[in-house]
């Protein structure tokens, strides 16, 4: 009896499960479709899910009209680049929040965290014209700042929880055999914590490819991400369903490749001590 109520358990759980990733792939399935159809199709009704004429001329069109890989290499830098300054600033914060910590540890690390709560748009203007003044609007550099700063409490905070998993007594042990500080972090400390260290690289690479406030207000051009490629296909005429489509999955595919090989690293680190 209890077995058969067990496995009864397991298949409305595993149903459960099914059904809410189904539910929440299913807006990147109906877009993927969408860039298929011609624009009259994909505003008609009843929508048609697979029985239309497909077309990849909204590819060609977005080819033609936007440099895709113009983009495509700005997202990449700005993630990239903000990522590896957030961990070299990230690690070593950590490590002394998780291994030297004082009374008021915890109180910078909910301070670090409230500062996610605060509006973005609270900060556009002085941000903007700090920008302004120092020629950083609409390049690399002042985007990869920004995306740094926003995203440093959630890298701090994942290490330091991932450091927080590691024994004290094995660095210890490395002081006693003559590690300095550096050689510590560098050599002991990174090698052991690596799963969570690249859970946060990927996490913090996801939210800075997706991050669409700062890069639409910040780029124009020369700097402009993904995002701000699938922004130029809304227009004062309306939107361009099929052609935003498009551009929609040329800029998820990329990330959505990544995740998809990097899914078990991902889950490894998340359980290696950020979720408890």
């Amino acid at each position: 009896m209890a077995r058969t109520i067990s496995t009864r358990r397991k298949v409305i759980v595993s149903a459960i499960a099914w059904l809410i990733g189904l539910t929440l792939f299913f807006p990147i399935l109906w877009t993927f479709l969408t860039s298929f159809k011609t624009e009259g199709t994909a505003i008609a009704m009843p929508p048609r899910f697979l029985f239309f004429d497909w077309t990849l001329e909204n590819y060609q069109t977005v080819q033609t009209r936007s440099n895709y890989f113009r983009h495509f290499s700005n997202s990449v830098i700005t993630a990239v680049g903000s990522t590896i300054i957030g961990l070299i600033i990230a690690i070593p914060a950590a490590w002394a929040m998780a291994f030297s910590p004082t009374k008021r540890t915890k109180d910078v690390l909910l301070w670090m965290l409230s500062t996610k709560m605060l509006p973005a748009v609270g900060v556009l203007v002085p941000i903007y014209l700090i920008f302004r003044d120092l020629r950083l609007l609409d390049t690399h550099i002042g985007l990869i700042i920004v995306l740094t700063m926003i995203n440093l409490p959630i890298i701090v905070w994942m290490l330091y929880t991932y450091f927080k998993e590691i024994p004290v007594d094995i660095l210890e042990a490395s002081r006693m055999d003559g590690a300095s500080l550096r050689q510590e972090i560098i050599y002991v400390l990174t090698p052991m914590a690596i799963p969570g260290i690249a859970s946060t690289m990927l996490l913090n690479i996801i939210l800075a490819w997706n991050e669409a406030f700062w890069t639409l207000n910040l780029t124009t051009t020369r700097a402009a991400p993904l995002t701000a490629f699938i922004a130029s296909y809304s227009s004062p005429e309306g939107l361009f369903w099929a052609k935003l489509s498009a551009a929609s999955t040329l800029a998820i595919a990329p990330i959505l490749i990544m995740g998809w090989f990097s899914q078990k690293q991902l889950v490894r680190g998340l359980t290696f001590g950020a979720v408890k």
